[in-house]
């Protein structure tokens, strides 16, 4: 899929996206003025306030009426890749299996006793 294929608000959001997963925007970073954005995309305010609005019901960015957009703490999460995701899944399906592991051989040396 090519840039020209999706929307002008749709690149902004995955510019966002792409930008937190490289770690260029970080959790409670500000992001630039709809203005700036407007300008920076070359697309109209409306465009931009369209892609903020996507951004926030995405759980990625958070606004403040008059103060701005910010990236929310848990937004590199929100935008990991599949694969990164699915591994941490593991290591805390793992983690959780060896403390029941843990608790059943403590359980069982309790009732040998």
């Amino acid at each position: 899929m090519t840039d020209e294929s999706i929307q002008p608000y749709q690149r902004i959001v995955q510019d966002v996206r792409d930008r937190i997963r490289l770690g260029h925007l970080k959790g409670g970073q500000k992001l630039e003025s709809t203005r700036v954005l407007a300008e920076k995309y070359q697309v109209a305010q409306g465009t931009v306030q369209r892609a903020l609005a996507e951004l926030r019901t995405g759980g990625i960015i958070y606004s403040h009426q008059g103060r701005g957009s910010y990236i929310r703490e848990s937004a590199a999460e929100v935008v990991a890749d599949p694969t990164t995701q699915a591994i941490k899944r593991l290591e805390e399906q793992v983690a959780d299996l060896t403390t029941r592991l843990e608790r059943l051989e403590h359980d069982r040396t309790s009732t040998d006793s």
